[in-house]
This record gives C-alpha cells, sequence and structure tokens, in this order.
C-alpha cells in the first residue's frame, strides 16, 4: 500500500525511495540464512533491520519506510546521526514506541525528556561515579568465583574438559551481579524481582514487532493479565526494599550499593520536604537497573566469548596481558584501567555485536534533518548495526575484526569521531557504560585466568535480534582447565 502523500519528502530535488513495509513480515524472516551459518562472518546485520546493505545500495543512507501505519525515516548517515544525538534542545526526544518496554524499564532516565530527565539524571549520576563503582569490583569477581567454581567442577568430572552452554551462564551471572550491586543486603528480594522481570522482558519480546493498536492495551487478554500481574508484582517487592531501606536509614545509612547511593542523592534539598525522586519514579529507575545492567551485558559478555574463541590468536594475545598484570589474582579497579588489550576487545566485539541494534529518535516538531523536511512526530530509526559496518566510515576492513583499530581510542578508530555508538551518542548516552565495561573485564579477566576455550560443534551462529541482540541457538562452549 503506498504511503500517503503528506508524508513524502524530497532531497535534493529526488523523492525519497518507496517505502518499505515492515513488522511481523519481516520478524518472519530471522530463520537461519546461510550467510549467518559461519562464524567467521561479521556480516550479521539481521534481515529485519530496514537498513540493511541492499537498502543502503538502492535508496541511499536516508530513506523513509513504514511501519504498519507509522512513518519511519532510517538514518545512516553519520553526520545527520550527530545532529539528532548531539542535540541539546530537545529537538529529539525518546521514541516509546511498544507499551509492554515501557511497562519493562518503567519512565525513569530513559525514557525522561526534558527537565524530568535531568531531575532524573541527578539523582542516578552520583551512583555511577568511576571511584564507587571501582568499589564494586569485589563483589562482581566474589559473583563470577561462584559460578566458575561450577564450572570447574564440572570440567573435572569430565576429565579436564567439559561443554557448557554459556548464553544461560552469563544471564544468572549478570542477574545475580545487579542483585548485588543494586540492592546489597537485599540482593535476595532483588533476585525475587529479576525472575519477575524476566517474564515481563519475555512478553515484551513476543510484542515487539506487531503492530501497536492503542485500544488493544487495555483488554483483559490473557497476556495483558499476565503483564499486569507481573508489574505488580515488580512493584510491590521493590516498594517493599525501598521501604526498608528508608526505615533504616537513621542508623544504618542509605547503604553502599548502586540502590543506596540513589536513594541518598534523592534526600529532599534544603528547603524542601520533597524528595527528588517520588516512590514510583525511584522504582521505575530499579526496573531500567535491571534491565540495562543485565540483558545487554549478559550477551555482551556472550559475543566476547564467542570471538576470542573464533580469534585464538587474541585469546593468547589476552590471556598474555592479564598474566603479565594481575597473574591469578582478582582483578581490581586499578589493574582492569592497564588492560588495553582486553579494552580493546570489549570495544570491538560492541562494534560487531551490539547489543542493541538501533536507537529511536521521534521528531518533536516540524524540523529539518541534513536537508530533510520531517514531519512532528516521524520516527528516526539510527541502524547501529549498519553504521558499524559502513566502509565509509570504518575503512575496508570494516567487515573485519580487527581490534587495533581502537588502539588510539574510541574517537580516533573511524573517520567520524562519533561513528561508535554502542552506548548511544551525546548528552542521553548510556549513564551505565563504566559499569557494563568494568563488569565484562573482571569476568573476561577472569575466564582466562581459569580456562581455556573454544566453540562446541553444536553451536549454529544464528545471530537474533528482538530487543537486543543475542545468540538464537545459545552459546555451547567447550572449556578446559588451566590450572593457574
Amino acid at each position: 500500500q503506498a504511503a500517503p502523500r503528506r508524508h513524502r519528502r524530497r532531497r535534493a530535488g529526488r523523492r525519497l525511495p518507496r517505502p518499505r513495509p515492515v513488522g511481523a513480515a519481516a520478524h518472519a524472516r530471522m530463520d537461519p540464512h546461510p550467510r549467518y551459518q559461519t562464524h567467521r562472518s561479521a556480516s550479521v546485520i539481521p534481515s529485519m533491520i530496514p537498513c540493511r546493505p541492499c537498502a543502503l545500495c538502492t535508496a541511499g543512507r536516508t530513506f523513509l519506510y513504514w511501519f504498519g501505519a507509522r512513518p519511519t525515516l532510517c538514518v545512516a548517515d553519520v553526520s545527520m546521526v550527530s545532529q539528532v544525538l548531539l542535540d541539546r534542545g530537545g529537538l529529539y526526544p525518546k521514541n516509546t514506541g511498544n507499551p509492554h518496554i515501557a511497562r519493562l524499564l518503567g519512565k525513569g532516565l530513559v525514557f525522561a525528556d526534558g527537565d524530568e530527565w535531568k531531575r532524573h539524571r541527578k539523582v542516578v549520576h552520583p551512583a555511577f561515579n568511576m571511584d564507587k563503582l571501582k568499589m564494586m569490583t569485589a563483589t562482581m569477581s566474589d559473583c563470577a568465583r561462584s559460578i566458575m567454581s561450577e564450572w570447574k567442577a564440572k570440567v573435572d568430572d569430565g576429565g579436564g574438559a567439559a561443554e557448557i552452554e554459556l548464553g544461560g551462564q552469563f544471564e544468572e551471572l549478570t542477574a545475580d551481579v545487579i542483585s548485588h550491586t543494586a540492592f546489597g543486603a537485599s540482593y535476595r528480594e532483588g533476585k525475587r524481582v529479576f525472575l519477575a522481570q524476566r517474564e515481563l522482558l519475555f512478553l515484551a519480546f513476543s510484542t515487539v514487532y506487531n503492530v501497536q493498536i492503542r485500544a488493544f492495551r487495555y483488554l483483559p487478554t490473557q497476556k495483558n493479565l499476565k503483564i499486569w500481574r507481573l508489574d505488580k508484582e515488580v512493584r510491590g517487592m521493590l516498594t517493599d526494599i525501598i521501604k526498608s531501606r528508608l526505615a533504616t536509614k537513621d542508623t544504618m545509612g542509605y547503604g553502599n550499593d548502586l540502590l543506596g547511593l540513589m536513594l541518598e542523592a534523592c534526600a529532599p534539598e534544603e528547603h524542601s520536604h520533597e524528595p527528588l525522586l517520588s516512590m514510583d519514579e525511584i522504582i521505575d529507575e530499579c526496573k531500567t537497573f535491571f534491565f540495562a545492567g543485565h540483558d545487554t551485558s549478559s550477551h555482551m559478555l556472550s559475543w566476547t566469548m564467542f570471538l576470542l574463541s573464533t580469534h585464538p590468536e587474541w585469546q593468547q594475545k589476552l590471556r598474555a596481558e592479564v598474566v603479565g598484570e594481575c597473574g591469578n589474582e582478582v582483578p581490581t579497579g586499578d589493574v582492569l584501567n592497564k588492560l588495553k588489550l582486553v579494552n580493546m576487545f570489549l570495544l570491538e566485539t560492541l562494534r560487531l555485536y551490539s547489543p542493541l541494534s538501533t536507537i529511536q529518535r521521534k521528531a518533536g516538531s516540524d524540523l529539518e534533518v541534513g536537508g530533510i523536511t520531517v514531519p512532528k512526530g516521524t520516527v528516526l530509526t539510527i541502524p547501529i548495526a549498519t553504521i558499524h559496518r559502513d566502509k565509509e566510515v570504518w575503512g575496508e576492513d570494516a567487515h573485519e575484526f580487527n581490534p587495533l583499530r581502537f588502539e588510539n581510542g574510541v574517537m580516533r578508530a573511524a573517520k567520524h569521531p562519533n561513528a561508535f555508538l554502542s552506548f548511544s551518542g551525546g548528552p542521553r548516552s548510556c549513564i551505565g557504560q563504566n559499569f557494563a565495561m568494568i563488569e565484562a573485564k573482571v569476568v573476561i579477566v577472569m575466564i582466562l585466568q581459569r580456562f581455556s576455550f573454544f566453540l562446541s560443534p553444536k553451536y549454529v551462529h544464528v545471530p537474533m535480534d528482538v530487543i537486543t541482540l543475542r545468540p538464537k541457538f545459545g552459546l555451547p562452549m567447550v572449556l578446559k582447565s588451566l590450572d593457574m
């Protein structure tokens, strides 16, 4: 069906290419394609992303497509992307899109805009201070040591080697880490919150590529009833944790975990009796902690291990660096800063397998983006996966694995200083990126200290993008003990 005439726009005297329908039909094409079967291939741009290479060849880096009745402008030109992400005037607010994802994340820092966003950031930012995050490395290493002792037992039982599905293991590990670092002594209650949040996550997955009809979210369908019940459970458990913390603040303080640091920053300011955030807003920030601190981090670890196993020469290089800097000791925050090769490897993993494949904004008013007139309400989709493989931006080896491109830092890795988008960019960049990098470094270092590893023959390389990019059939790997 042709797009309404009012949504057609010209650029340099030419009409934008015919809009491309996406949605359930595009989502149905996720099944394995021959080019995804080789783990040596870095061409993992999922077929459901409208800005795939063939589209760029025929439509250019900017074109209109339709998601149901919603017009969306694909923006794959890095200069135009910078115009959108570096804006500080509120011209491009967040696009909440799917209501189930909005319920999953809450109306916290991720979806807030304008003065609301500034108020939320003022409270959340102190919790992610770099010095305070370094103090959490001990907690992260304790969680990692616990699960790796189980791996070691399986390896010993297997005579020195064992096959372990690491995708699910990393999900458990990152859930344990965020439960401890966010809720401290209340981590058991936090783990219960995580289990309910995970069910909400699976329900949100099932609706990502559905065309959203507003009235349907209010109908008492089986799925909606389950979502309402789980959301009520999550809010109830988080309310109990927060109230318990507030009740003991005079005798025990707020605590040094993420929740405690946030509650401390949230305390009423001088000459005011009201906290900076309400109870509901604090709950929403806690929900964001869980999703961002668990789902994206676990898949980042999965893809890092995948690339380490398919590039054994880099596995040896990183292990040598780890042994040289910290031997078999638990890594500290200061030691992690010295691991240059590990940092470069993680950045290259994020470039090729960014947990989020797109960023979305919307036009807050009628405006112009790169010479194109965009009407108010139009969704702008920034395809991270496509931009991260653009040869004009990253060079002729854009599709190849090469951590050395980050030898001089992120800003100099590509021809454009803002080409790396795994943590978004500008004032709305991910506030938890340092937390994610520290956690990943701690886990990878401890694995390299204890095991050598390679992909199991059972592994099938099918990256699947549903909210976050994940191995569709898990990550079975063979671990061998190093006995360091």
